[in-house]
């Protein structure tokens, strides 16, 4: 029996999803008949996808991209804005988001907020690891590649437990901003941006109270 597989390829960059698409259609299984719908833009990403929801329709799979370029009313400014709002309107649809973001940080984020089925470091990605990938989120499964299994595999051994705003100071530290412009960032005071750090020194066993010995240590156990 025939197994028809609807697909949306999301990404700004036409040769990648032409890889995507060349790879699915070589591998997929002798029952499996794929029909892909292509997007390279926020804005083609939007209309393809309210065209499902009024047609109570939905994708099986979206193959989404983090960088994508901003939709033109500036409701959606990333693929991950994209991905939380397939979430809402598309909830039966799977996600496997592929990206060359590989910070700590940006990892956990997008598996908290968007729980995706699929989460691909692209400098990872082989064509065979994107077709067992592909198999593997059709079957029920949860497919992350070695640079996420990774990062996540040295939180969970790490006996450090830290809040999403004291993430987000490190995450920010290791992007360069100066801790006088973190305030502007995160909405609180810099005399509490400086109570965190100390909370961070002191988790993190920091004696010589530099950032770059804690960025050094917070990335050995994977939170940068």
């Amino acid at each position: 029996m025939t197994e028809k597989i609807k697909l949306l390829m999301i990404d700004d960059h036409p040769m990648i999803i032409e890889g995507y698409q060349n790879t699915l259609l070589f591998t997929k299984r002798d029952n499996q008949e794929l029909d892909i719908d292509i997007a390279n833009n926020c804005d083609e990403a939007l209309s393809a996808i309210n065209k499902m929801v009024k047609s109570n329709l939905h994708y099986d799979v979206l193959f989404l991209d983090i960088s994508l370029p901003a939709s033109r009313d500036g409701s959606m400014n990333s693929g991950e804005d994209l991905a939380e709002f397939v979430r809402k309107v598309l909830s039966q649809s799977k996600i496997i988001i592929l990206t060359m973001f590989d910070e700590a940080f940006r990892i956990h984020n997008i598996i908290k907020n968007i729980k995706p089925e699929g989460l691909i470091i692209k400098s990872d990605l082989t064509s065979n690891d994107l077709a067992v990938a592909f198999q593997r989120v059709l079957d029920g499964e949860t497919v992350y590649s070695s640079t996420v299994s990774s990062i996540i595999r040295r939180t969970i051994s790490s006996d450090i437990v830290i809040d999403d705003k004291n993430r987000k100071i490190l995450h920010l530290l290791s992007q360069g901003v100066k801790t006088k412009n973190l305030a502007s960032h995160l909405g609180i005071s810099l005399s509490a941006i400086e109570k965190r750090k100390k909370q961070l020194r002191d988790l993190f066993e920091v004696e010589d109270g530099q950032d770059e010995t804690l960025l050094s240590q917070a990335r050995k156990k994977g939170f940068v």
